[in-house]
């Protein structure tokens, strides 16, 4: 009866393939992202496989013998395409995949959520949307958990290292008020009558509270405490409502027409929306697709 010999793997042959060309087994495991027992392993299953010795070892590192050379260069087209079929593969599994999208709660209500309701009337690639602050965009972002984020930057922020941005629209954070509130029918609110109302805000990790706590900090300006703090846009304006207070947003998401904005003494706090994308690498064409979409939205409804 005859012998079952098995098929070499390409893990056997990738790894032949590597120490020839490194020349040493450490650089080979290196480049393999493997230790070297491991290395080791795979090359002394192939040499059982073929039944005779494919490297000759040595101090000064690891040549082909002469059978090594013809396995060598026999499996060069077979990797080849191997690594075709892992790429088509990989493609195959990005375009089913739905996306995974990181936004900051103010970019939602801004127009995040429109184009992903544009997006589902399509039918064409699936979202998915998590909501957060920014901050913890840029971590979802840098830790490969999502495709791309939009978030919310201050002036001078220190940048997240394994994350790139891209500017898409200005923003600011404004001082708005119910109509029934006595600011509403001010041209400016006075600087003083500014620092000492207390006000509905945004909760301490939001890019919002940041952004005003920050260029009061560089002013040396002490607000009066908050007069309540919320999760989301949506609350906040729930609780200024409901109190007939002043609350601190971005201006972009006061799209109900009701709120009053009236300008603040000396005092401003500009921010911008970006995209946020990995620091290296660049996105397949369905994520670009979709930031180019969320660019159109952010400037079609940027402030004048």
């Amino acid at each position: 009866m005859a012998r079952l010999v098995r098929t070499p793997e390409i893990s056997e042959l990738q790894s032949l393939r590597a120490a020839a060309e490194s020349g040493t087994l450490g650089r080979a495991a290196i480049r393999l992202g493997i230790s070297q027992p491991a290395l080791t392993k795979r090359l002394q299953g192939l040499e059982q496989l073929a039944g005779q010795r494919l490297l000759e070892r040595s101090p000064r590192g690891v040549s082909l013998t002469p059978a090594g050379r013809r396995i060598y260069e026999e499996s060069g087209p077979l990797l080849t395409a191997a690594q075709r079929i892992e790429e088509l593969l990989a493609g195959m599994r990005r375009h089913s995949a739905p996306l995974r999208l990181a936004a900051s709660h103010s970019s939602c209500v801004a127009f995040v959520n429109r184009v992903l309701d544009d997006v589902a009337d399509e039918r064409g690639t699936a979202v998915e949307l998590i909501a957060a602050n920014s901050q913890v965009v840029r971590g979802l972002v840098a830790d490969g958990r999502v495709d791309l984020g939009v978030a919310a930057r201050r002036p001078g922020a220190t940048p997240n290292p394994a994350v790139r941005e891209v500017e898409l629209a200005a923003d600011a954070i404004v001082c708005a008020v119910p109509p029934g509130h006595p600011w509403a029918r001010r041209a400016r609110i006075p600087l003083p009558d500014f620092l000492r109302t207390p006000m509905v805000v945004r909760d301490p990790a939001s890019n919002a509270r940041w952004t005003v706590d920050s260029e009061l900090r560089r002013r040396a300006l002490t607000a009066a405490p908050p007069l309540a703090e919320a999760a989301t846009p949506a609350a906040a304006q729930r609780e200024a409502i409901a109190r007939n207070a002043p609350v601190l947003l971005s201006r972009r998401v006061l799209t109900d027409g009701h709120w009053a904005t009236p300008p603040i003494d000396g005092l401003e706090f500009p921010r911008t929306y970006v995209l946020v994308l990995p620091a290296v690498g660049e996105p397949a064409d369905a994520v670009r697709a979709l930031a180019d979409r969320l660019r159109a939205a952010a400037e079609e409804r940027s402030p004048a």
